[in-house]
């Protein structure tokens, strides 16, 4: 891989320790992936927070490579969400230990120059790159969402990649930073028309069957921005998917050549039907319906607001979401309403990656299809899958 002689200096620790082991990270993924150069990239996102996934040696990691001071990030960086509300974890029950150690690794971050704005939906609180911007972002359904919703460009980074890039402002050029592995392999043809949940059942049906390719949609109803958030995360977690098409809406679209695919998978109304109802796990009591998975927008609060106002919830109910976002909830009194009808608007936190499972819960209410793949396995609960309006209990 080619290196500019500033570049060369980089890894050879010209610059401090911590921009050299940054630069060993690329220059080894330029290696493995046969990337020609590195590239300037004008964001990144960074994942690998929640204590409960990257534990004391992540943790370690973090304070050792920011011990020297060399290399902080030089361009737009923001972190992905712990497994804690980071500044309400007591009044909300998080075990202290664990939100201890949680903020240790968010300061750690700090320290390194990322923004502590903790969300996995980045594009709703600043961090918003142009189209065709070279990127580095880790969290699955945010790549898939800068990458097909607004069109620049990313490769599924690990969280430790991120990072280095963050702090170099470089990546390597190679995977979908490159106009020829930017398109679709498989055209899926929806002949029924979908809401809410039912797009979280389409990305897990298509997600499985793709594994990493590149879906076209064809969608017999216009999606909105909270729909493609909601497709796409379901795409990356059943699958591996980091880059989709649909027809008329997102901005690549026209670059396919969909007559030339041969790969063609309709979808009916039976098939979202079957996947909405395998997604649940058990027909026990919801405990907690946690929403926010990806972290809610503003119009998904508002939406949750207009359904328990004047009401009393019966069982618990987490909107997560990012500390930008609540503030605006809090201005617009959506906040108020959901607080008053018995629920809770949760900052910072990603349930996936959240001791859930310690904090006396069993069966998880949820409206993703991402949220629904993975709490069973890592958290060992089980999940209802279904939309707002029917997860949601009154007394």
């Amino acid at each position: 891989m080619y290196l500019t002689k500033e570049e060369q200096e980089m890894c050879d620790g010209e610059y401090g320790e911590t921009i050299r082991k940054s630069m060993d990270i690329l220059v080894a993924l330029g290696d493995i992936y046969g990337a020609s150069k590195l590239v300037d990239i004008t964001s990144a996102q960074v994942s690998g927070v929640s204590y409960k996934t990257i534990g004391e040696a992540g943790l370690e990691y973090l304070q050792d490579l920011a011990q020297d001071g060399s290399g902080k990030a030089t361009i737009n960086a923001s972190l992905n969400p712990p497994g804690t509300d980071l500044d309400n974890w007591k009044e909300l029950g998080f075990p202290e230990y664990f939100a201890i150690k949680q903020n240790e690794i968010v300061d750690a971050y700090a320290n390194l120059g990322i923004a502590k704005t903790c969300t996995c939906t980045p594009y709703l609180v600043g961090n918003v790159p142009r189209f065709r911007d070279h990127v580095s972002w880790s969290e699955s359904s945010a790549v898939a969402y800068v990458n097909s919703v607004i069109g620049a460009r990313s490769n599924r980074e690990g969280g430790p990649a991120a990072l280095a890039a963050a702090i170099v402002g470089k990546t390597p050029l190679y995977g979908f930073h490159l106009d020829q592995n930017r398109k679709a392999n498989l055209v899926v043809d929806v002949t029924t028309e979908l809401s809410g949940a039912d797009f979280g059942a389409l990305g897990y049906i298509i997600g499985k069957f793709v594994g990493g390719g590149i879906p076209y949609f064809k969608l017999q109803n216009t999606p909105n921005n909270n729909n493609l958030k909601t497709l796409g995360a379901a795409l990356a977690s059943s699958g591996s998917v980091a880059l989709y098409h649909v027809e008329d809406v997102t901005p690549e679209f026209n670059n396919n050549h969909v007559e030339e695919i041969e790969d063609i998978m309709f979808i009916t109304d039976k098939e979202i039907t079957e996947t909405r109802e395998s997604l649940t796990t058990t027909d026990k009591e919801i405990d907690l319906v946690c929403l926010g998975c990806p972290h809610a927008s503003l119009e998904e609060i508002k939406e949750v607001a207009s359904v328990v106002k004047g009401k009393t919830i019966k069982n618990k109910l987490w909107i997560c979401t990012s500390v930008s976002v609540k503030a605006t909830a809090d201005r617009m009194g959506y906040t108020q309403i959901i607080e008053a009808a018995g629920g809770n608007i949760v900052c910072d936190t990603c349930m996936v990656v959240a001791p859930i499972e310690e904090m006396g819960f069993e069966v998880i209410g949820v409206n993703s299809a991402k949220a629904a793949n993975y709490v069973p396995s890592m958290c060992g609960l089980d999940v209802v899958y279904g939309d707002v309006e029917n997860l949601i209990q009154f007394e």
